[in-house]
């Protein structure tokens, strides 16, 4: 069984210069990462934000092999063209090792509203952006009408020549059907391992009913960690934290979905998703010390390749 590992871009990544930059990340894909992955938003909470697809690129440069994930790109933000441009762009700088993650947001409304979005129509939004950018990646002339955008015979080139995943987060019904409709696969967050396995029989079936039942799907799951080698206490009051102060909002509102303890038993807890149909863990790690997160994170990964056997 081919299990993917994605890791959240290390807290102290930017702060360090180049040369301390490269070497992070070369140690994160000598460590049996996959690929980095990162949020984006555009003025969250208290106006922070990371913008996904300006860290993916600088991300790529930085090693010449590992993969890079926006996980999950806000794309109701943005007008489709633009941001099929930017993937076409993508497969120039870094062919093949783009994962497009997509989702609507919600957590923050008042961050729809200053990009002048109405949160109502996220989904719309979404869905009629994921259409066009699918038909122009593919090197289509498109013409679309709908409620959130027109564009006539609009077309990008040139055309990415290994195609660009997508992968669709969300936790409601909605994001399902999105997922079947236009991803590689769903990736979850805050959900039960029960929940992920049904979820994964809703994408099959809607897909198999599109007429998409040939994918060769690649569900994934992304979770915070709090991490420690010997001290469970330590690992959970970390990612507490950590998660609080982005969140802004009571860790009792994750806290149920959020592994935290030594590397055996963080892993422990995220093996039922394996069970479950998951093929891609995204692992943000919080740890005491922020050096430690890659080489804590490695153990999380390794113990999860052993109970997958």
């Amino acid at each position: 069984m081919e299990l993917k590992f994605g890791l959240g871009t290390p807290s102290n990544l930017w702060s360090l210069d180049w040369e301390g930059r490269k070497k992070a990340v070369t140690e994160i894909a000598d460590s049996g990462f996959d690929h980095i992955f990162m949020a984006d938003h555009v003025a969250f909470r208290d106006g922070s934000g990371t913008d996904g697809f300006v860290e993916v690129a600088s991300l790529s440069q930085l090693h010449p092999t590992i993969g890079v994930m926006i996980s999950i790109y806000l794309l109701p933000l943005r007008h489709p063209l633009p941001v099929a441009r930017q993937l076409a762009s993508m497969a120039r700088v870094a062919p093949g090792r783009l994962i497009f993650g997509v989702g609507i947001g919600g957590e923050d409304p008042h961050e729809m509203e200053v990009c002048g979005v109405n949160p109502r129509r996220r989904g719309v939004r979404a869905n009629e952006s994921l259409e066009i950018i699918k038909g122009l990646l593919n090197g289509e002339s498109v013409t679309f009408a709908g409620l959130e955008f027109d564009v006539t015979d609009a077309i990008i080139k040139p055309t990415p020549k290994i195609p660009i995943p997508v992968i669709v987060g969300g936790r409601s019904d909605a994001a399902l059907t999105r997922a079947a409709r236009f991803s590689e696969g769903w990736i979850g967050v805050w959900c039960s391992a029960r929940r992920f396995t049904e979820a994964v029989a809703t994408v099959a079936r809607e897909a198999q009913e599109l007429g998409r039942g040939d994918v060769n799907w690649c569900h994934g799951y992304q979770p915070w960690i709090g991490v420690h080698r010997n001290n469970s206490a330590k690992a959970h009051k970390t990612v507490k934290d950590g998660m609080e102060a982005f969140y802004q909002i009571p860790f009792s509102k994750f806290e149920r979905y959020t592994p935290s303890g030594t590397p055996a038993e963080v892993a422990e807890q995220l093996a039922p998703y394996i069970e479950s149909g998951c093929r891609l863990f995204n692992l943000k790690v919080c740890a005491e010390h922020p050096e430690e997160e890659v080489a804590l994170g490695a153990e999380v990964i390794e113990e999860l390749r052993r109970l997958a056997g």
